[in-house]
């Protein structure tokens, strides 16, 4: 009996001969369909990018406490050095001769200026005195925003040195609001100015410095 089944051969058996190929046509079947468009992973919705932009805007802004404390500091340590000299000039130059410092380079002479810086534009005093108050305006909003170093110290000078030549546009003579601010520091062939001037100056200097490196007042950078 086996002998003649050699001879015979066996029989195809659709569930032996074809289980594994069907297995596998089924198999490809599946992967075919796994890699489809509509099996593949769901798009992400819409507001995901926005949502996105903002994280990345979050993690753009800058850490740490703000700078208020730097720039008040710079601020008031730039308006007391203004008011001390000037105090000690009123009381030991006005009405005395011009002390030399460097030679006929640099000396030290008091004169009321009721213009502004360097002396420009005596003839409007009070529009100076409004401009001023409203740099310190400015500045004093600008603080709740700030969080550069370099920015609170341009910042601090700037409002230092309003503040110092402001008050003596208030309480020195002729009049409130009509003050001349005193100037003592004369350098030779440049107009007389005063610790306040130069604290303007280094301020203002130091902001286009800064403006030029992209370099804004809330810590960020941008490039032009």
């Amino acid at each position: 009996m086996a002998e003649a089944e050699r001879i015979i051969g066996t029989p195809d058996i659709p569930e032996a001969a074809g289980a594994e190929p069907e297995h596998t046509d089924k198999s490809a079947a599946s992967g075919e369909r796994s890699d489809s468009p509509g099996a593949r992973e769901p798009a992400e919705p819409s507001g995901s990018g926005s949502g996105s932009e903002e994280k990345a805007a979050v993690a753009e802004r800058p850490r740490g406490k703000r700078r208020i404390a730097v720039l008040f500091t710079v601020a008031a340590l730039a308006y007391a050095l203004d008011l001390v000299s000037k105090i000690i000039v009123v009381a030991k130059l006005e009405h005395h001769e011009p002390i030399e410092i460097i030679g006929d380079w640099l000396r030290f002479e008091a004169i009321r200026n009721a213009g502004a810086a360097f002396g420009f534009g005596e003839a409007f005093t009070v529009i100076f005195t409004v401009i001023a108050t409203a740099v310190i305006v400015v500045i004093a909003r600008l603080a709740r925003k700030l969080y550069s170093l370099p920015w609170a110290i341009a910042l601090g000078l700037l409002l230092g040195g309003a503040l110092g030549n402001l008050t003596d546009r208030i309480f020195r003579s002729p009049g409130v609001f009509e003050g001349a601010v005193v100037d003592f520091i004369a350098p030779k062939g440049f107009a007389v100015f005063n610790l306040a001037d130069s604290a303007i100056v280094c301020g203002g200097i130091l902001i286009v410095l800064l403006s030029f490196r992209g370099l804004d007042p809330d810590g960020t950078v941008h490039k032009n």
